[in-house]
């Protein structure tokens, strides 16, 4: 059986998502699952045929990731059974809550429910563009911007964008009649989703989506720390100062009437960044950017491979363990470690300067007297050392 996947930051996009999806595939049934406020849980089940199912739970540690494993991957479960049963012709669509992880859901789906049964098709994102700048600048938490109840939850709601647009395959554009429409802000965030996922169908409608495009492993790794994306180069984005692609090679049917303002930097370093240079350097390499992802190689914890990441407002660095295949070893002399280790930065904004970008970054390189001296260097971010 077939299993379409909504992950949304809203419920009325969400909701219409479902809806239009539902329209579009008679015989579907949807599920709609919501976590509210001291650990109750409400999964919402409409069938084609008008019949509404409705079922409450309370959860003592009600978290979006117990949530969607302790209500929503049983109800399913007996959902495909009862439709094996029955016949059931169409999918079954699944709205998670706002700001559910969508990874955290299909690993759950995908680790209970035998491939043979159900298969999940589709992971699309609902979304309304002339909303997502607002979101990506936001500097309050989800709870504090009202999408979540979960007070504990840290993430923006630009951060939690960010991950879905990376996970999903698809995006859908929504915009629910009860929100004034924004033709300028619904022209760039468009502009804007085509740089940040440049490996997702962008659908102007759910007639539009695609089935059957959703790739776990490859889902997965988009998501991981220090990621860079690579699956399509975006029109506007730029490495070692040449520009890529077209728009007219974009996929997806959601039309744009003028030229991107936004700009996609792709830069590598080949040594080592001096921690303290680098630490001068951060706030101007990110300054109007939206996104900032990547992975560094610091000579202050060169085993490590640290993974950055800049969602508006907020940078941060994590030190994912040791690089792939490479042995610990203090900065080499010469011309360092070999591959993979590298400097990977992708900046997408606004009029971003390349060769600006790029020149700030080639400066915190190590001198070839510094690679040559080998002396260890210390760590202004606090990076603990690889095993």
């Amino acid at each position: 059986m077939e299993l379409i996947v909504v992950t949304s930051l809203d419920a009325l996009c969400r909701q219409q998502a479902c809806e239009d999806l539902a329209a579009a595939r008679p015989g579907s049934i949807v599920v709609l699952h919501d976590l509210l406020e001291n650990g109750t849980v409400v999964r919402r089940t409409f069938t084609g045929a008008g019949g509404i199912e409705r079922g409450e739970s309370f959860l003592e540690h009600g978290c979006l990731s117990c949530a969607v494993r302790l209500d929503l991957v049983p109800g399913i479960e007996r959902l495909i059974q009862d439709s094996l049963g029955k016949g059931t012709p169409g999918p079954i669509i699944i709205g998670l809550a706002p700001a559910t992880p969508a990874h955290a859901a299909v690993t759950a789906l995908n680790e209970k429910l035998a491939a043979d049964r159900a298969t999940v098709s589709s992971v699309i994102l609902a979304l309304a563009p002339d909303a997502l700048e607002d979101h990506i600048w936001d500097a309050h938490t989800l709870f504090e911007s009202g999408f979540t109840p979960m007070v504990e939850d840290e993430r923006t709601p630009g951060e939690c964008l960010i991950g879905e647009l990376a996970f999903a395959d698809t995006v859908v554009v929504t915009e629910p009649e009860i929100v004034p429409p924004d033709p300028e802000g619904r022209e760039r965030g468009l502009h804007l989703v085509r740089q940040l996922a440049p490996h997702a169908d962008l659908a102007a409608s759910a007639g539009e989506v695609r089935p059957g495009r959703h790739h776990y492993l490859g889902s997965l790794a988009r998501t991981a720390p220090g990621t860079v994306p690579s699956d399509k180069v975006p029109s506007g984005t730029v490495a070692s100062g040449t520009v890529h692609g077209t728009d007219a090679e974009r996929t997806g049917g959601a039309g744009t009437r003028d030229a991107s303002p936004f700009t996609t930097v792709v830069q590598r370093v080949e040594r080592p960044l001096h921690p303290g240079r680098f630490r001068q350097a951060l706030a101007t390499l990110a300054e109007g950017c939206c996104v900032v992802r990547g992975h560094l190689w610091i000579a202050s914890a060169p085993e490590c491979r640290i993974a950055i990441q800049g969602v508006g407002p907020r940078i941060w660095l994590e030190n994912t363990g040791a690089w792939d295949d490479v042995p610990p070893t203090r900065v080499p002399a010469g011309s360092g470690m070999p591959a993979p280790a590298a400097t990977v930065i992708t900046a997408t904004g606004e009029d971003l300067d390349a060769a600006e970008f790029g020149h700030l970054l080639t400066s915190c390189q190590l001198t070839d007297e510094e690679l040559a001296s080998g002396k260890n260097m210390h760590d202004p971010f606090g990076l603990e050392q690889a095993g």
